[in-house]
């Protein structure tokens, strides 16, 4: 009796050392990422497979919320003018991973430091709605002009050019972060390198191999650290779908953040359980390099553009439910109502195609001249795909489409340095508004105006717009901006996104939202 009692205590010793064991045994999440960081410096990211990483690591004013919804970041509380043009954000009690706190200045610099000529930040023009931004980016005014000033160390006052409702969800922007100045100014451009980076959000880098997985461990430094539960996030590097998927099924990964489309059926079929395509906020379309023969005659883009026969692309090559788009702006985006629609919305695909024979033939084009041009995309199974089909339709009009593909940090370099004809290109809302996809367009969007489109009467509806308060009659403005845009077809829309990718059941807490943002600090791992 005294030895079985003495074995029960044992065992129960051992299953209790077990189960701690296990409690704490170290929660780490395997991202597959459509794609190679381009940078760990928020001033120097673009593309959305980049700020899934920026945005585990630094927090700005406001931050993603579990829905994809703006919340309460760096910034605990704000106050907003009557004229809705000045925001006061009264910063939360908060430090930067080595100890350091948070201070407004360090807003100050990184805005300054982003809109400075010398720093070369593609996205700088979302800035421009703070006063005095756009004269610093374009070197007429020193940094001292911009309209953001530290009133003291938790308190930054901010003032707009006119009001904008999109000002706050805007402040969740890579663009809009803090960078700890103590260490930009001491480093320089190395202050990101794993063994310097210093951040003030729930991840921080501790290794990255280029072009195959960039790790994060948990900031135990950052504020609300007891209630991230995720221990270490690895963000593999992965264009190739299939692999990604092949990665997935063997469990190798917890998330894979896309799926190759001509396999949805199988998925259906076979993983329905890890299957998740939602809306997504976003507009996949192909871009003219409109200030380059031949793609200087509006009558040449409106015919290639035509005879994309979209339905055949969203129903029979992709099949995932994306939607064909004939607008730039997605409907249901907010503060807007119907996009302007291109006019040969509806128009049958055989009438389209006749029409898009004679605008060519007026431009000079037809057997005896074919046009010539090469078509960009980057690598991706879906995008080959629809480059493959897009060629086969546009050889109707009897043009000659030479294909080119390269990975996607190249593209997109040669796209923002304009070394292309027509290119494959993408976009995904910043925040829940019209101008968000319409500034793309602009002509003081520089780089990321990817088809250098320069029209004076759209350009003036946009800076009408923004000098409107009224929602209604800006929402008028910004569709009068959209019609010029559809009418020269500066690129051409070819369909309305949805995400679509691969979660394990083990996954909690992956709430599926427009934004597709998904901080690992609200995910756990079922043990």
């Amino acid at each position: 009796m005294i030895l079985k009692s003495f074995k029960r205590a044992v065992l129960g010793v051992g299953l209790a050392l077990a189960f701690s064991g296990a409690a704490q045994a170290e929660k780490v999440l395997r991202v597959g990422n459509d794609g190679e960081p381009q940078s760990m410096d928020p001033h120097y990211i673009s593309t959305v497979q980049t700020s899934r990483l920026s945005d585990d690591m630094i927090m700005g004013l406001l931050t993603y919320g579990q829905d994809g919804e703006p919340i309460a970041g760096a910034a605990e509380s704000w106050t907003i003018s009557d004229d809705g043009t000045t925001y006061t954000f009264k910063l939360r009690d908060h430090v930067w991973s080595d100890g350091t706190p948070v201070t407004a200045e360090d807003f100050v610099y990184a805005w300054r430091r982003l809109l400075a000529p010398e720093t070369g930040a593609e996205y700088a023009s979302l800035l421009y709605i703070i006063k005095g931004a756009e004269d610093v980016n374009s070197g007429k005014a020193g940094p001292e002009a911009l309209a953001a000033e530290a009133v003291d160390d938790k308190t930054l006052k901010v003032e707009l050019t006119a009001p904008a409702p999109y000002f706050l969800a805007q402040l969740t922007h890579q663009t809009a972060f803090p960078v700890p100045k103590h260490v930009v100014e001491k480093l320089g451009s190395d202050w990101t390198k794993p063994e310097n980076i210093v951040v003030n959000g729930p991840y921080k880098l501790v290794s990255w191999t280029p072009k195959v997985e960039a790790t994060l461990v948990k900031n135990d430094k950052f504020y609300d650290a007891e209630n991230v539960a995720i221990d270490k996030v690895i963000y593999y590097a992965m264009e190739d779908r299939t692999a990604m998927q092949q990665r997935f099924r063997a469990g190798e990964l917890d998330v894979a953040r896309d799926i190759a489309s001509e396999q949805i059926d199988w998925l259906r079929e076979n993983m329905a359980d890890s299957l998740r395509i939602a809306p997504y906020a976003g507009i996949y379309y192909y871009v003219f390099r409109s200030d380059k023969e031949p793609f200087t005659d509006a009558r040449v883009r409106k015919a290639l553009s035509m005879a994309i026969n979209r339905e055949v692309i969203t129903d029979k090559v992709l099949r995932t439910g994306m939607l064909p788009a004939y607008s730039f702006v997605p409907p249901g985006t907010g503060n807007y109502g119907e996009p302007a629609y291109a006019d040969f919305q509806g128009v049958p695909y055989g009438e389209a195609v006749t029409e898009a024979k004679a605008l060519l033939a007026e431009a000079g084009y037809g057997p005896d001249k074919p046009l010539k041009i090469t078509l960009r995309y980057n690598n991706a199974e879906d995008h080959k795909r629809i480059a493959v089909a897009v060629q086969s339709m546009w050889k109707q009009l009897g043009v000659e489409a030479e294909l080119f593909n390269t990975d996607g940090k190249i593209h997109y370099a040669d796209l923002k340095q304009g070394s292309f004809e027509v290119a494959r290109a993408g976009w995904i809302a910043d925040y829940n508004d019209p101008q968000n996809f319409l500034f793309l367009m602009e002509s003081k969007s520089g780089p990321i105006n990817y088809s250098k489109f320069n029209n004076e009467k759209f350009d003036g509806l946009m800076a009408e717009a923004e000098a409107v308060s009224d929602l209604k009659q800006r929402a008028k403005i910004l569709r009068q901006a959209e019609e010029v845009a559809m009418d020269g077809q500066p690129v051409a829309p070819i369909f309305y996104y949805v995400s679509k990718q691969l979660i394990s059941p083990k996954v909690v807490g992956w709430v599926d939202n427009a934004p597709d943002r998904h901080p690992t600090r609200f995910l756990d791992l079922k043990q």
